[in-house]
């Protein structure tokens, strides 16, 4: 069943519009039918009570071959009349419909009796009509209906036929009206998926549709500003903490020089004090990683990873030729990052591009030691290294891998680390790709 169903919302309603016009059309075109039939058969026999009508006046006190000539000519396909001494019709043999029929001709029976029958299934409707002079019995009996005619219903068909499209066409219209500003509201949270806080959505249409726009604009501007926020504390805490850092990393400095124990002590407390200065940095760098309010454009990101790549020392492999919609600053910082990574831990880093389906893929491989298979899923998280310490010769503050991780997600991607089969450690980026040829 839900493989026929359509999938979108203008097409649901179409369906169902069509399937409510169809039985009410069928509905109507039934009643229409009895209606006619209704029609046709009371007019039917009042047309055949006003020939009887007619002629009965001439036939009291005709002869007997008169009144034969009489009723064969009013014989004719479909009704029979004949001349008898006893009625036909039982005086009980009329319902509802005939008794009406008998009061409206009453005004021209002039005094006659006129006995009536309806169809039954043994035969179609049946009059007695009391002749004088001599007494007697006008006895005709008729076919119920005639035959349909080939064609008839074909006008009727087709009117409502075209009142079918006619409907349709309007509630197409309005569907495609009413639903246009939910495709506005599903490309706009595509673009927020993507980390554009900037993105609104016009406020118009249906009472329902305005109040779910506004809802959405309330949405993306308080996750800004609670954005907003969160970076600037981030950002601010990263700052503040460099100046007295710095004050303390010079004074360690100076007991350095002074040597012996307390200059050993100083060492010391210069290592941890340039340890917090580079979590210091990683805190700034989160901060702009993730805050930065750059606007998306079109990279082709072949040439632009080659100039990187060039930039930072990576070699380069594959590349294929994919675009994407990407902020080029805070994009670059992630893959630099990753690259940063290699170099640091592993000595070497290649730079890969590569298409899966609408996804591109930016691939830094490196042919180091990994990491444990049970760390991977963690190593994404801020303050997270692959190895417990945090010295000044092998890395920083373990907010490399999240600066990237939260990058690719405000485009609408993702980060995946992998250890390659032959050894070492593939870190991905996978960015939605533009369409081929846009």
């Amino acid at each position: 069943m839900r493989r026929w169903r359509p999938d979108r919302l203008a097409a649901r309603f179409a369906l169902l519009l069509t399937a409510a016009l169809l039985a009410a059309n069928l509905a109507a075109l039934g009643l229409l039918a009895l209606e006619r039939d209704r029609l046709e058969g009371r007019a039917r026999d009042e047309a055949v009570l006003a020939r009887l009508l007619a002629v009965a006046p001439l036939m009291d006190g005709a002869a007997d071959a008169t009144r034969a000539r009489l009723a064969e000519g009013l014989s004719r396909r479909g009704l029979r009349v004949r001349i008898d001494d006893r009625p036909a019709v039982a005086p009980d043999a009329g319902d509802r419909r005939t008794r009406r029929l008998r009061t409206r001709v009453e005004a021209a029976l002039e005094g006659r009796a006129l006995r009536l029958a309806p169809a039954s299934a043994r035969g179609g409707p049946a009059a007695s009509l009391a002749l004088s002079d001599p007494p007697g019995w006008l006895n005709a009996t008729w076919r119920g209906g005639p035959p349909p005619r080939r064609g008839e219903a074909w006008p009727v068909v087709l009117l409502l036929a075209l009142g079918l499209a006619a409907t349709l066409a309007v509630g197409l219209a309005f569907v495609r009206q009413l639903t246009r500003p939910l495709g506005a509201l599903a490309a706009a949270a595509r673009a927020a998926g993507r980390g554009d806080r900037a993105v609104r959505v016009p406020e118009d249409g249906a009472r329902e549709l305005r109040e779910a726009a506004a809802a959405f604009n309330d949405m993306q501007a308080r996750i800004a500003r609670a954005d907003a926020e969160r970076m600037r504390l981030v950002a601010a805490l990263g700052h503040d903490l460099r100046t007295p850092i710095t004050s303390l990393r010079i004074r360690a400095e100076m007991l350095e020089e002074a040597g012996g124990e307390t200059g050993a002590e100083a060492a010391a407390m210069g290592d941890t004090l340039r340890e917090m200065e580079v979590m210091a940095d990683g805190l700034l760098a989160f901060a702009r990683g993730e805050g930065e309010a750059e606007a998306p454009e079109r990279i082709d990101l072949a040439p632009w990873l080659g100039r990187l790549a060039a930039a930072r020392g990576a070699a380069v492999g594959d590349m294929a030729a994919v675009a994407a919609q990407a902020r080029p600053v805070a994009l670059g910082r992630a893959v630099g990052n990753l690259v940063d990574n290699a170099l640091r831990y592993a000595g070497g880093a290649t730079l890969r591009l590569d298409r899966e389906g609408a996804e591109a893929v930016i691939a830094v491989e490196d042919d180091g030691p990994g990491i444990p298979p049970e760390r991977l899923g963690e190593m994404t998280e801020p303050f997270r290294r692959g190895e417990a310490s945090r010295g000044r010769d092998t890395g920083g503050a373990g907010l490399g891998l999240a600066i990237a991780r939260a990058v690719a997600e405000a485009h609408g991607g993702a980060l995946r680390l992998r250890n390659r089969a032959g050894g070492g450690l593939a870190a991905e980026i996978r960015l939605p790709a533009e369409a081929d040829g846009a």
